[in-house]
């Protein structure tokens, strides 16, 4: 009865290991670029001269202990050392050393190596988002948005069952051009965050301050995730990376449509806007950069992040509310927003702020009162 209990459990685990192996594997990723392909390679090699060396250690070791135990008879050598064993000792781990670094060395200079790029995008971490800004020789045509965590709080707080992608969708993802040599420069504007996507081969340190490069080219076109490897502060985990990368007729139009975009968001600087039409963009805007820290409701959540509802900076003096969004404030967690948000977008929201959950101010921010505000700074 024990011996066939023993050999049922035994295939049960059989089973479930070959059914799940297809959908959960303890290995690394093998990406969709050279370099991650090499860096795959590299790490298989490794691995395999780690196992040779475990299987020669511990079967001599096993081996050494069963054929030479107390109860056979065996009687322990005397001897106080051996040359040819310390030589041995130390060529044999000195050769192995010098077999994982020759591949390791060309994977090295191939992450590593320059070339010309086909595109340059700048990559600089906030608390907690990405910003993206796709560099070019006439300024005209560079663009630069943020990409933002868009999982349902209702999933986060476990309200609402979790999505596939949970934690790891956003609403613009980073798009590049299939086959094309994309180069990234990396920095941040308040902490330290690291941008990484493991199916591109690249995990880099984004530092305020300092200017990091890594560089790509991906083989594949699809959809491909990454989040933020530093902990970077208390949303740390909300702070995903995607990748969207396109045939080169498709990354085209995608390119365009968002230089029109950039064009007609600079033509609304100017408009004339209604209490109407700010309280609705700011509520969006809200939801996105705000929400986390003061809450949905404005209550905040204090010390750390005062409530808004019936604060003294929403119904107090508007060009303080502006210095405050604009500026941030030193030496707390607010943040300086004035190189994140577009003056429609932050006039919008100080709007809503001054005017949402009670606070009814009847106050009108119009997104040239942002642009007289930063003129005069």
């Amino acid at each position: 009865m024990g011996r066939s209990f023993q050999w049922m459990m035994a295939g049960m685990l059989v089973v479930l290991a070959t059914s799940a192996g297809a959908d959960w594997e303890m290995n690394m990723t093998k990406g969709v670029t050279d370099i991650s392909q090499t860096v795959y390679s590299l790490h298989m090699i490794i691995f395999g001269i780690c196992v040779v060396i475990g299987v020669v250690v511990f079967g001599v070791m096993i081996y050494s202990m069963i054929a030479h135990r107390k109860s056979q008879g065996a009687v322990a050598a005397n001897f106080h050392e051996s040359t040819w064993v310390e030589v041995l000792w130390t060529l044999i781990p000195f050769a192995i050393l010098v077999g994982m670094a020759i591949p390791a060395t060309g994977a090295l200079k191939q992450i590593y190596s320059k070339g010309d790029p086909d595109l340059t995008v700048e990559i600089v971490g906030y608390q907690w988002k990405w910003r993206y800004r796709y560099l070019s020789d006439d300024p005209s045509t560079e663009i630069s948005f943020f990409s933002n965590l868009t999982t349902p709080p209702e999933e986060i707080s476990n309200e609402a069952p979790k999505n596939t992608n949970y934690l790891l969708e956003v609403d613009e993802p980073m798009v590049l051009p299939v086959n094309k040599r994309v180069r990234f420069v990396i920095t941040a504007a308040d902490v330290i965050h690291a941008w990484w996507v493991p199916e591109l081969a690249v995990k880099k340190d984004a530092v305020p301050g300092i200017i990091n490069e890594a560089w790509t080219k991906v083989n594949v076109p699809g959809i491909y995730r990454g989040q933020c490897a530093e902990l970077c502060g208390k949303d740390h985990g909300f702070m995903p990376i995607v990748v969207d990368v396109r045939e080169q007729d498709e990354f085209d139009s995608w390119l365009v449509a968002k230089q029109d975009e950039a064009k007609k968001l600079a033509e609304l600087t100017s408009k004339d806007w209604t209490m109407a039409e700010l309280m609705e963009r700011g509520e969006q805007v809200y939801g996105t950069f705000c929400s986390a820290c003061h809450q949905a409701d404005g209550s905040g959540v204090p010390p750390a992040f005062p409530p808004l509802k019936a604060s003294p900076i929403a119904l107090g003096e508007i060009n303080k509310h502006i210095e405050v969004v604009v500026k941030g404030v030193n030496g707390t967690s607010m943040q300086a927003f004035g190189s994140q948000l577009s003056e429609v977008d932050m006039a919008a929201v100080i709007t809503y702020e001054r005017n949402a959950w009670g606070n009814n101010t009847g106050d009108l921010v119009s997104p040239m009162d942002i642009v007289n505000y930063n003129a005069e700074q």
